[in-house]
């Protein structure tokens, strides 16, 4: 294990005004997105799709640290023949990989899951690590619910997570540890708070358990934001007051930085949040984004499956994400983000 350069990675992929880009959708998860806009799942489609966010200029340059892929992209070309992940290189970000196999029902936990693809990933990471992958992701799934989640799957799935952190740097690739606990439901802000904070304290003495080094890994949180079916909302403010408050609970000064998702909010909800945590600072970290929808969304419907659209969807990627950009940074204003657009 080389502890020095899986330090810098990850304080690489937290580093200010950057963040990352997560481009690891499935092929099952990319139908859905193509289907909104009336465009074919094909192979092609696909790496046109992610070769235009991966050459677009500035957002990759000025933005964008790190990319994570799907294990078909890792592989492909683009149209002039060159990897995929040389392109995401020569625009100064880091390729990563996401390495989990998806989340499936937890045996005896009715409405809980556990996220599978602990087999043979050490000889999975050899590999991704031969084809340029620095990074990886595995995200666990917490739902919230009436009697749920239990001890049961908020144990196994940090567990899980420890696991696949330590394989991850015993093959020299920086594990991002992703415990997303959801914001489906109509559950208050109080109750993801508390179950924010349990699931954190767990993760980290897995973690500690499994002797896996903090200063090498990058952690992936929710925001502490109500249920999308609570009749109470949260202020912005609140959302970044109580947001902090968990991490600081919970999060061991070593750890890099933390890289939200953005968990089916809004763009400029993520955007917002985002921005609010880092106005108010004073924390140990580095706080950016690691958004998929909350970055492509806008650039997918201006692409619309069109070569023609081509600049139409990249003019809406580096919008997105010179907006996140400088809400890691707490420079974002509503102001900003309506001149952009």
């Amino acid at each position: 294990m080389n502890i020095d350069q899986l330090t810098e990675v990850a304080y690489a992929m937290v580093q200010p005004g950057k963040g990352i880009l997560a481009a690891d959708e499935s092929t099952a998860t990319i139908q859905k997105r193509f289907d909104a806009i009336s465009v074919e799942n094909t192979e092609d489609n696909r790496r046109d799709y992610r070769e235009f966010m991966f050459r677009t200029q500035p957002a990759m340059r000025d933005h964008i640290s790190g990319v994570i892929l799907f294990d078909e992209t890792i592989r492909q070309k683009a149209k002039d023949g060159t990897p995929l992940v040389e392109v995401i290189k020569q625009s100064g970000a880091i390729p990563g990989i996401k390495v989990d196999a998806g989340a499936r029902p937890l045996p005896g936990c009715p409405g809980e899951t556990i996220t599978e693809g602990l087999d043979r990933l050490p000889r999975r990471m050899q590999e991704y690590y031969e084809l340029g992958a620095r990074f990886a992701k595995w995200r666990a799934v917490i739902d919230i619910a009436d009697g749920i989640p239990t001890w049961t799957a908020v144990k196994a799935n940090c567990h899980a997570l420890a696991r696949y952190a330590a394989i991850c740097q015993e093959a020299d690739i920086v594990p991002i540890v992703e415990p997303e606990v959801l914001m489906d439901g109509d559950h208050d802000i109080k109750r993801c708070a508390d179950v924010t904070e349990w699931v954190l304290k767990t993760l980290y003495q897995e973690l500690y358990e499994m002797r896996v080094v903090l200063e090498g890994t990058v952690l992936k949180p929710n925001m502490v934001v109500p249920g999308k079916k609570s009749p109470k909302q949260a202020s912005v403010e609140e959302v970044a007051e109580r947001t902090i408050q968990v991490l600081e609970r919970c999060v061991p000064v070593a750890v890099p930085g933390i890289a939200y998702l953005s968990g089916g909010q809004s763009d400029e909800d993520a955007t917002a949040h985002l921005d609010a945590m880092n106005k108010i600072g004073g924390f140990p970290w580095h706080m950016t984004f690691s958004y998929g929808r909350a970055l492509q969304a806008a650039p997918q419907k201006a692409w619309s499956g069109k070569p023609e659209n081509v600049e139409a969807g990249q003019a809406a990627f580096n919008h997105r994400a010179r907006m996140n950009g400088l809400a890691s940074t707490g420079e974002w204003s509503k102001d900003l983000e309506k001149q952009g657009a």
